[in-house]
């Protein structure tokens, strides 16, 4: 499965939205995720200029979630400066 095919795969089809990001069901990350598609062929855009999508996740759980780009957490920086601090 391409994430980035143009082209909604059907499973997309029952997503429900996930206003934490993470599975609504049991919470799984996003790295858990069995399949993900990102509809880039629709964003939408911000007040500020900058664009969002969709992205889409099959949960291993068999839940399927979208939620907005923007809502995606930062990175956790501090964790991989301590780490490389330490090494």
């Amino acid at each position: 499965m391409d994430a980035f095919n143009p082209t909604p795969p059907l499973w997309t089809q029952s997503a429900i939205h996930a206003w934490s990001f993470c599975c609504p069901t049991c919470r799984a990350l996003t790295a858990d995720a069995k399949q993900v598609w990102i509809n880039r062929r629709s964003p939408v855009f911000m007040e500020d200029h900058r664009r969002k999508w969709q992205e889409f996740y099959q949960c291993q759980c068999g839940t399927v979630w979208w939620a907005w780009s923007s809502d995606r957490p930062p990175l956790d920086r501090a964790k991989s400066e301590s780490q490389e601090d330490t090494a």
